[in-house]
């Protein structure tokens, strides 16, 4: 009698499970980047008062738009020191919707750092950490052509979008002074870290012979090569093509080149390695400038058909580092207008 009762009971036990899980709604699907990020920048502009719209919003032709830099300078936009609660929520809320949470953290983490630079230096008011921009260019819209930017010292997040195609988000500069903080409250911080060691781990796997092709200069350049150049002029690739490379050293490459892809949102990391892939992992060349000792100064690129990775660490006694992902086909989403205005009729 008590087995029949533990089974009636079981049976019952197992009805209400499965009824409850028919009568739950399912999980509603994620919105994809490019409607997420309409969303997002709609709600920003909603935020903003008059004055602020017209400092802040532009046409998606507006040669301001290409204006872009690194360095501290007068800028546009709609400045993150004089924005309200609501405000920052929105923006904040415009550059989660592109980044993954280690981008997003890294974006903040710039602004950080330069008021941190601001104590170590003693010039709080040069190194002001809400100096910090947002522009917009076009109608928002997850259907049409629009970008926007984020902008300020060592952080420039240019972001183009054009119908249901991800989303382009180079340029994309990051830099870090001083890479590592030694001294205060944060020291130990290296909000970069991961950047140069993934590097320093592959430099290790190559043989003499392999490091007299990936070493293309003894002493490492100031900066980055490429700069704030509207599009990435480079006089072919330098270095050690990934052809050339074991499964070990091509393994370490695709880690590095990760760290970056993997600042944006997952659908637009994604989209960029089946680039990379489509364009042939042969076709990468790794290439180093400078010591290979830590604490000296140093550079190195990747560079293939769809990406161009630079790192620079030399300023600042080698402790200022300034890295950069952009797209020698596709920066501020060339290729994606093209393709969209050759696949869309536009009154």
């Amino acid at each position: 009698m008590r087995s029949i009762l533990t089974a009636l009971v079981a049976a019952l036990m197992l009805f209400i499970v499965v009824a409850a899980a028919k009568a739950r709604p399912a999980a509603p699907v994620p919105a994809d980047t490019s409607v997420r990020m309409a969303d997002a920048a709609d709600a920003f502009i909603a935020s903003l008062g008059s004055a602020e719209r017209n400092r802040g919003t532009w046409e998606l032709d507006a040669e301001q738009r290409f204006d872009w830099h690194f360095i501290p300078r007068e800028r546009y936009g709609v400045r993150l020191q004089g924005m309200n609660s609501a405000q920052r929520v929105a923006a904040h809320g415009l550059l989660q919707s592109v980044l993954s949470s280690q981008g997003y953290l890294k974006a903040t983490g710039v602004m950080q750092l330069e008021g941190i630079l601001g104590r170590i230096e003693n010039r709080p008011a040069q190194r002001n950490p809400e100096d910090y921009y947002f522009n917009i260019f076009g109608a928002p819209s997850p259907d049409g052509p629009w970008a926007w930017r984020f902008e300020g010292h060592h952080i420039s997040v240019n972001v183009t979008a054009a119908g249901d195609a991800r989303p382009s988000v180079t340029p994309a500069f990051m830099g870090s002074n001083p890479a590592l903080v030694g001294e205060g409250p944060n020291a130990g911080r290296r909000l970069l870290g991961a950047e140069e060691d993934l590097a320093r781990e592959l430099m290790v796997l190559f043989s003499d012979a392999q490091l007299r092709t990936v070493i293309i200069e003894t002493e490492a350049p100031r900066d980055v090569i490429t700069g704030n150049a509207r599009t990435v002029e480079l006089d072919g690739y330098q270095g050690l093509e990934a052809s050339r490379m074991n499964d070990a050293q091509s393994r370490a490459l695709m880690l590095l080149i990760e760290e970056y892809l993997n600042n944006a949102a997952v659908d637009i990391a994604d989209a960029e390695m089946d680039r990379i892939h489509a364009a042939g992992l042969g076709n990468l060349h790794f290439a180093w400038a400078g010591s290979t000792m830590r604490g000296e100064g140093h550079y190195y690129r990747i560079h293939g058909p769809t990406v161009l990775i630079e790192f620079d660490n030399v300023q600042g006694g080698a402790n200022h580092v300034h890295s950069v992902w952009r797209d020698p086909q596709n920066d501020f989403g060339d290729d994606l207008l093209r393709r969209h205005y050759a696949e869309v009729d536009h009154p």
